[in-house]
């Protein structure tokens, strides 16, 4: 069974990768084998990952990817693909949200949400599946959405819309892909605690919503390593258009 979740053959890209939940995905991976793209806009923090990774004796590269412009999707991709080969896996992770009630929402907080979260995400693996297909030899999508896809928050009107349209993006894609031996799969966190937002769990509404949570606690980033492990591997060959919840409950509540 030490072989079932194995991805020492795997070149993983992975979208957002400078800070929280990518970092983490990439850590991961990483130590299970896996060569890293690492990508995303600040290519400082990634430069200090892909440092970290090699000083461990990983494989790593760190290219500058800007989700919401489509010709920096291409030219980041071939810039990894020179670099390690061809992705075989994609980890879509990178997003934002913008915290504000839907009626204080802007046009240029929807435009910035959805262009990051679905927009990209979906150009993202719509670029890689075209290559996968070109290479005949399938591949691997893993789409993050969030439990905020099922669910609702105040605050978050685009980035729950987003993460729904993840989802639905995550099936449509399975379905159409599934001929060419490409998976499209995705996860779906829930409360994760991340240097982002920390603090917050401290504060009485942190607190509070903690509470909510079946399991009674936040999720930690190391929670989620199983799963990603589980979707970027061969565990999953059998499974496509599926979403995997890491929540401790909280959509039961």
């Amino acid at each position: 069974m030490s072989g079932l979740f194995d991805v020492s053959k795997e070149t993983i890209l992975i979208t957002g990768a400078s800070q929280g939940l990518g970092r983490q995905f990439a850590r991961v991976l990483s130590a299970h084998g896996a060569a890293v793209v690492l990508a995303a806009r600040q290519v400082a923090k990634l430069k200090n990952l892909e440092e970290e990774i090699r000083a461990k004796g990983g494989r790593a590269a760190a290219v500058q990817m800007d989700v919401t412009e489509l010709a920096s999707i291409g030219t980041a991709i071939d810039s990894a693909e020179a670099q390690l080969g061809p992705v075989s896996v994609l980890i879509n992770n990178a997003g934002i949200a913008v915290e504000k009630l839907a009626v204080d929402q802007t046009e240029a907080d929807w435009d910035q949400v959805i262009n990051a979260n679905l927009k990209g995400a979906y150009f993202t693996a719509t670029e890689i599946a075209r290559r996968m297909i070109a290479r005949r030899q399938g591949g691997n999508i893993v789409n993050v959405a969030s439990v905020l896809g099922f669910g609702v928050s105040k605050f978050l009107s685009p980035y729950t819309i987003s993460k729904a349209g993840i989802i639905q993006a995550t099936k449509a894609m399975a379905l159409e892909l599934a001929a060419n031996n490409i998976r499209v799969n995705a996860l779906a966190p829930g409360y994760i605690d991340t240097e982002m937002n920390h603090d917050f769990w401290s504060t009485p509404g942190g607190e509070k919503l903690a509470k909510r949570i079946p399991q009674r606690r936040v999720g930690t980033e190391a929670d989620l390593d199983g799963a990603i492990l589980l979707l970027a591997s061969d565990a999953s060959r059998y499974m496509t258009g599926s979403v995997v919840t890491v929540d401790g409950g909280y959509l039961l509540n």
